[in-house]
């Protein structure tokens, strides 16, 4: 948390110094102060920051591109006449125990087009969630893709 700090005030120095404090100008100044920061690491000691912000920024582009393939698959279903569409209900059952990561994983698979989210078991252990593209009919396939692709990498996140 502490480099996280350093990081914000790197940032905002870098807006003051160039006199411009856009949207723009400081996250660039954010990125110049990650890169000083990680590369005097070895001075600050051993710490998660920098793991966790390659993490978040691997977790960003892996949903951004999992948005997209959702979303041209379903363009693609209504452009074209035939549906290719296999609903299903399915649960999951979860290894994430707190409310915060459940909550998040519930909302990022609802966002996601062509899944939607629909309860929680009243123990926490099962999400229970609503597909319009099961490859192959094969419900396990699924669950396993979505519990070892967005599950694990929320939890490696929060964890």
């Amino acid at each position: 948390m502490r480099l996280f700090v350093w990081n914000l005030l790197l940032a905002l120095f870098w807006g003051a110094l160039s006199n411009e404090l856009t949207l723009v100008n400081l996250l660039f100044g954010y990125v110049i102060g990650f890169l000083s920061l990680w590369i005097a690491r070895r001075t600050l000691g051993s710490t998660s920051y920098f793991r966790k912000t390659f993490g978040l920024a691997s977790f960003f582009i892996f949903f951004i591109t999992e948005l997209v393939k959702a979303t041209l698959k379903i363009a693609h279903d209504i452009v074209t006449p035939r549906h290719r569409m296999i609903p299903g209900v399915i649960s999951i059952p979860l290894e994430a125990t707190t409310d915060f990561e459940i909550t998040l994983l519930a909302n990022l698979i609802s966002l996601t087009p062509g899944t939607l989210s629909l309860d929680v078991s009243a123990d926490r252990t099962v999400l229970y969630i609503h597909a319009m593209y099961i490859p192959d009919q094969n419900t396990e396939a699924f669950r396993k893709l979505l519990k070892d692709q967005m599950e694990r990498r929320i939890l490696e996140l929060l964890r």
